[in-house]
């Protein structure tokens, strides 16, 4: 009865607000950490702030730690920083709460222009509301208000209105050329891997326009309207951007023909639209504590690969809206080619349900029509489904804001760290305050983000077995006092080979910050 009643989904979309107004003020009153690929993102928009060009990062030489180098970092996309970076210089702001209001603009944006996308394709304001609600109970969308995740959220802000926008056109002029021609530059420099979907979205649109004849005149007349904006616009992206520097396309690793690597795109409708790699902790990339072995991972996934399949096709059969259908198949396709040739070739794309979030966002609506016209028993087993989503979600919200309340430290920057305490940033901050030529090393680029007067140094993690290429860790000459920030349990072999990777400083001396972490400095040069 209630879902019958006509003003039902204003009920719902009221709920949604309030539940998304709570972390939203909750954000604005404590920052979220960062992840390490916004966290290069800002490095970026530092060296950028200091005088370097655009996208340009200047970090400590190599070969004399003296001296700096610079590089284009075109692996991730300028979206993630500029967009938070204008904030920051419009009102005056730290990195903090810059990335805060950024979060929250894409979060309200992007469920508005879902809601907006899923009436455009047919389906009911109560349909449509359902699905939006079913979104915002989600750990990948609540993950935001933790962790700022730069180009995710911004993809997020804006791919509801691309799919609007591919859904509006019915024929060939110079508005579809702005729109390809836009979308193509807004999307990419939200998130560079809005580049398949770009494709998926202008195939979808030539498709539609000439679906109504056979003529090929037609078919070549309406694909030069919709490629030649479209080429220009990644030519322009290419040129000015992916040419520049490495990004994840860049090197392969050999090839890899594991059942996981046909199977985990396969499966991303139910992985990525209804959080079952968020729930087990990343099947294959891990974000928390392991749950499943390899062989069990697998196997769980191949399950996931038959039934997505499965519920692709009895939504693309039962769904009134055809246009919807096809849209939501050209995606999944081009989902499943791209990220498999990319798993296949071994490129640098981790297995996480993240990268197949627009494919996740598409399945939900066209689900919630297929149970809602079920029998009980499969709309009961949905409903569990949801609520299990919802339930994950949540509790990994409200633990993880515990968390950053009681556990992070906010310092210089506003962004709440990590991987350090109190006492440890208070001396740090102590010493940056004090030098104006020393280099501090940590082993997580949202540390060098509270360095203001000194150069910083990023350097991996190491594990246990200290298997590196020294290359990659090696800083040569002297260049003013050398400051090591390592985790208290890195003091023995691990702490030894790092000192070795500083050949011209002598006389290391440590000092304890607190329990979990330590100080190696050194001044004199060998």
């Amino acid at each position: 009865m209630f879902l019958r009643s006509g003003s039902a989904y204003k009920i719902i979309l009221s709920i949604t607000f309030i539940l998304i107004a709570i972390p939203c003020a909750l954000l604005l009153l404590h920052p979220a950490a960062i992840f390490p690929d916004a966290s290069w993102g800002f490095q970026v928009w530092r060296s950028m702030q200091n005088g370097s060009g655009f996208n340009m990062i200047t970090q400590v030489s190599h070969t004399n730690i003296a001296t700096n180098v610079e590089e284009f970092k075109s692996w991730w996309s300028p979206g993630q920083y500029l967009v938070p970076g204008a904030f920051q210089k419009l009102f005056g702001l730290d990195l903090g709460h810059a990335s805060s209001l950024t979060t929250i603009i894409c979060q309200f944006s992007g469920l508005a222009g879902l809601y907006a996308f899923f009436k455009k394709a047919g389906f009911s304001k109560i349909i449509s509301a359902l699905s939006i609600l079913i979104i915002a109970l989600q750990q990948s969308f609540l993950t935001p208000f933790i962790f700022y995740n730069g180009g995710e959220v911004l993809l997020f802000g804006f791919i509801g209105w691309f799919l609007y926008g591919c859904l509006s056109f019915t024929k060939p002029g110079i508005v579809l050329v702005v729109f390809v021609l836009l979308s193509g530059w807004i999307g990419f420099f939200a998130k560079s891997s809005f580049l398949w979907m770009y494709g998926a979205g202008l195939l979808f649109i030539w498709i539609k326009l000439s679906k109504h004849t056979r003529e090929i005149k037609t078919w070549l007349v309406n694909g030069l309207w919709i490629g030649v904006p479209a080429v220009i616009s990644f030519a322009v992206i290419y040129l000015t951007y992916i040419s520049r520097g490495v990004n994840p396309s860049s090197a392969s690793g050999g090839l890899d023909f594991s059942l996981k690597v046909f199977a985990f795109p396969l499966a991303s409708p139910l992985l990525a639209g209804f959080s079952f790699d968020d729930i087990a902790n990343g099947f294959i990339f891990h974000n928390d504590a392991v749950i499943f072995s390899p062989g069990q991972a697998v196997a769980i996934i191949a399950i996931l690969a038959i039934v997505s399949l499965l519920l692709i096709y009895f939504i693309c059969k039962k769904v009134p809206n055809k246009r919807y259908a096809v849209l939501l198949a050209i995606f999944y396709a081009a989902a499943v080619l791209f990220f498999g040739s990319a798993f296949l070739r071994k490129l640098d794309i981790s297995f996480e349900a993240r990268h197949f979030r627009t494919v996740g966002l598409l399945t939900i609506p066209g689900a919630v029509y297929l149970f809602s016209r079920a029998a009980k028993v499969y709309r009961i087993a949905f409903g569990l489904m949801v609520a299990i989503t919802a339930f994950f979600g949540l509790k990994f919200y409200i633990l993880s804001h515990i968390a950053l309340r009681t556990e992070a430290v906010h310092s210089t920057s506003g962004i709440a760290q990590q991987f350090a305490d109190k006492e440890t940033m208070d001396y740090l901050r102590m010493l940056d305050n004090h030098n104006n030529n020393a280099v501090f090393v940590f082993f997580s680029p949202d540390m060098g983000l509270e360095i203001n007067h000194n150069r910083s140094i990023t350097l991996d993690p190491l594990g246990r077995d200290i298997s590196i290429n020294m290359d990659d860790y090696t800083y040569k000459g002297h260049g003013g006092p050398v400051y090591i920030l390592m985790p208290h349990n890195y003091i023995g072999i691990r702490a030894n080979v790092l000192l070795k990777c500083f050949p011209g400083y002598k006389g290391f001396s440590l000092k304890e910050l607190s329990d979990d972490y330590v100080l190696y400095y050194a001044t004199e040069a060998r």
